[in-house]
């Protein structure tokens, strides 16, 4: 329930309840947004369609501008907030390797979901693969635990690992964003494909 948790108790149900709404209006947005084709994806990487990038950028704007205000208004307290353990090793390599499986495969896991739920066969092969991927990554922990573990870093946040103020790093997100949009639209003219038609 967000940042009414924080100040009232509900029911374990009402919770769980919230949680499959907003997944599903969430998945609905995408598919509207046309985000089950793995064109789309795709397309960022290319430079033809920059909608992917924008659309989260956005998301990530307006979630860090909405939790900043609702902190200054009282409404949410940011240290309860959970915050991702940092681990630098684990965190490039994965990178890399989601990064190939995003561009080979054309969805990334939410978008793969979407699709997957509208019948895609491309994306039923993509969440197959990426559960195998889970899969063997659980089997061989063991053996590339201290990799997994190397360079840990904390729950470390970008403001202050930057040592900025969060007013100040979300001004300038907000400013790296309107920058990225611009570089995002001048891409899309240059890299303009002819329309492709999207297959089932």
């Amino acid at each position: 329930m967000g940042p009414l948790s924080s100040h009232f108790i509900f029911p374990e149900w009402l919770e769980l309840l919230t949680a499959f709404l907003i997944g599903t209006g969430f998945g609905f947005s995408l598919e509207q947004a046309g985000f089950s084709s793995s064109r789309k994806l795709a397309g960022m990487f290319y430079g033809y369609d920059t909608t992917v990038i924008k659309v989260f950028f956005t998301a990530a704007i307006v979630a860090l501008t909405g939790s900043q205000i609702m902190s200054y208004l009282g409404w949410l307290n940011l240290n309860q907030v959970y915050v991702n353990e940092f681990y630098l090793s684990a965190s490039v390599i994965g990178g890399v390797i989601m990064g190939a499986g995003f561009i080979m495969g054309g969805f990334c896991p939410g978008t793969g979901i979407c699709a997957l739920s509208i019948g895609k066969i491309d994306a039923m092969v993509f969440v197959a693969g990426g559960l195998a991927g889970a899969f063997l990554f659980a089997e061989t922990y063991p053996l590339i635990q201290n990799l997994a573990d190397a360079n840990y870093k904390g729950p470390v946040k970008i403001n202050e690992s930057l040592g900025l103020s969060p007013g100040l790093f979300t001004f300038l997100l907000v400013a790296v964003a309107a920058i990225m949009f611009r570089i995002a639209e001048t891409a899309e003219k240059k890299f303009a494909q002819p329309a492709i038609t999207d297959e089932v």
